[in-house]
């Protein structure tokens, strides 16, 4: 999933992917953690420009 904007919103998204996404999708998951990968870096760009990537550890 990708966020927009600050880190500070990610918790509102991993909450969605756990809660109500995944036992919605079928998929099961590995023993692992999610992950994130940054597209860019504050100050490089504005908070309300950064972009993440977020995933989920799938089997």
């Amino acid at each position: 999933m990708r966020h927009h904007g600050s880190h500070n919103g990610l918790d509102v998204k991993i909450h969605y992917l756990y809660g109500q996404w995944l036992p919605e999708s079928g998929e099961e998951l590995r023993d692992d953690p999610c992950f994130f990968h940054y597209m860019n870096f504050f100050p490089e760009v504005s908070e309300h420009e950064l972009i993440t990537d977020i995933y989920l550890p799938l089997k």
